[in-house]
């Protein structure tokens, strides 16, 4: 068994250009624990903070609710979390498109197969999907997705927002991995498989030594249903595993930022966001 173990700092700050009298967010920093993978050590400091709640939410992330209640032109959160990650099991031969039929899995599943703002289709996507309809199995037809989608995808800053929908990216065939998913997500739930969102982070450097510190980013990608999940990563087409950590799951990016909240002032507020990588192992 192949295990490799990271740490991984993720800094994020606002800067007001006026101090504000509260701000009262949620934090979405923590890896999870789960087959494959295993948190071996998570903290946050923020600063600053006058209340916090932890909880998980309906899909199963760990949300941190915080307050400052003092007034403030600083607000600093830093995520200093190590995981470990083991090689995945292969995955058992697809049961086929007839079992997306079966009724225990769509009841199962329906959150799942739910469109959102986010992945609905226009007949750009929709066209998308039915490229791949014919295609033996429902795994089959997600890696075709996420090939043609990396053909024809630039990845690119700037163009696209948080608020963008999969088809306005995928008309202007540039976008982030933001984008990539919510895509993949929106044809695939065309064809009548569940898919959901995952939120976390990619290793920069998969080639990079014990000890050596290597800048990356938070990143998302996909899971699909075919008699289990599966895993697919649409942005790198790169099999998902030792690289990949998990920190959240939803239906679309709407489910799982890493950082919301509001604040009460007039101030304006500057974002500077860093995630650090480190090879333990």
């Amino acid at each position: 068994m192949t295990v490799r173990r990271y740490r991984i700092i993720h800094r994020t700050s606002f800067t007001y250009d006026v101090s504000v009298r509260a701000s009262h967010n949620e934090l979405r920093m923590t890896p999870l624990t789960e087959p494959g993978q295993t948190t071996l050590e998570s903290r946050l400091r923020i600063r600053p903070m006058t209340w916090s709640h932890v909880y998980r939410d309906h899909w199963g992330t760990h949300v941190t609710s915080m307050e400052s209640l003092l007034d403030h032109d600083r607000l600093e959160v830093e995520a200093i979390s190590t995981v470990e990650r083991t090689d995945a099991k292969p995955p058992a031969d697809s049961p086929g498109w007839d079992s997306l039929s079966d009724e225990a899995v769509a009841d199962h599943n329906y959150e799942w197969l739910m469109m959102t703002p986010r992945t609905l289709p226009g007949d750009g996507m929709a066209e998308l999907a039915s490229s791949v309809r014919s295609l033996p199995t429902p795994r089959e037809a997600a890696y075709a997705l996420c090939d043609r989608i990396n053909d024809v995808m630039t990845y690119q800053h700037g163009i696209t927002g948080v608020h963008s929908s999969g088809e306005e990216a995928w008309r202007e065939r540039t976008g982030v991995c933001q984008d990539f998913a919510h895509i993949t997500l929106g044809a695939l739930r065309t064809l009548g498989v569940p898919a959901r969102y995952v939120s976390g982070y990619l290793a920069p450097k998969r080639d990079s030594s014990v000890g050596e510190t290597s800048i990356g980013e938070s990143h998302a990608w996909v899971e699909f249903w075919d008699g289990e999940w599966l895993p697919a990563d649409p942005t790198n087409l790169t099999p998902v595993g030792l690289d990949h950590v998990v920190v959240a799951r939803g239906r679309d990016y709407e489910d799982v930022p890493p950082f919301k909240g509001v604040y009460s002032g007039a101030g304006i507020a500057q974002l500077d966001v860093s995630v650090k990588f480190i090879r333990l192992s």
